[in-house]
């Protein structure tokens, strides 16, 4: 499952770096490859209740989207930074109910994993394996301002918006 991620070598050139998320995948004992999803608390003030790579908006100590995106896993649910191989990125994404253009950076995290949520930040944690996203037949989309909204059940909880459209890249899966 490796060699089919669809990624790009560098970040985005210019003055995009306002956030950034972690797209943290992993190996798990049984040889699938999986993927580290949140649901945010429905006390958030943006994004409340959405599943999400664990990111955020860029601090200016931050010494690019990679700083970012390594200190918000970090943060959420304690991914030492240390323990990540970065992989490459994907396409700069604009989100429509925040507006930061979001920088997501795909990471290797070493196993085993020892995530802590963060109480304030992380109500649940999904790894969800690549090949089952993977699997067009369990996607569905809605048609909004000219594009497709595409929305997959994670257990319960829907995948959607600019997260949904990251794995979609990640992935490879035409929009």
């Amino acid at each position: 499952m490796w060699d089919r991620l669809h990624l790009v070598e560098a970040a985005p050139a210019g003055d995009l770096h306002l956030a950034a998320v972690l797209a943290p995948l992993y190996e798990d004992d049984d040889g699938e490859v999986r993927v580290i999803l949140t649901k945010r608390p429905e006390t958030m003030p943006t994004h409340a209740g959405h599943i999400s790579f664990p990111g955020g908006r860029a601090h200016p100590e931050d010494s690019g989207p990679v700083d970012t995106a390594l200190r918000e896993a970090h943060e959420e649910v304690g991914i030492e930074r240390d323990r990540v191989a970065i992989l490459g990125f994907l396409p700069a994404i604009d989100t429509v109910e925040f507006k930061p253009w979001v920088i997501p950076v795909v990471g290797r995290v070493a196993t085993p994993l020892h995530l802590v949520p963060s109480e304030r930040e992380v109500a649940r944690i999904h790894v969800p394996r690549l090949a089952d996203l993977a699997d067009e037949g369990r996607w569905w989309h809605v048609p909004w301002n000219g594009r497709r909204v595409w929305y997959y059940d994670l257990d319960g909880d829907t995948l959607w918006g600019a997260t949904a459209h990251m794995v979609r890249s990640l992935l490879g899966l035409d929009d």
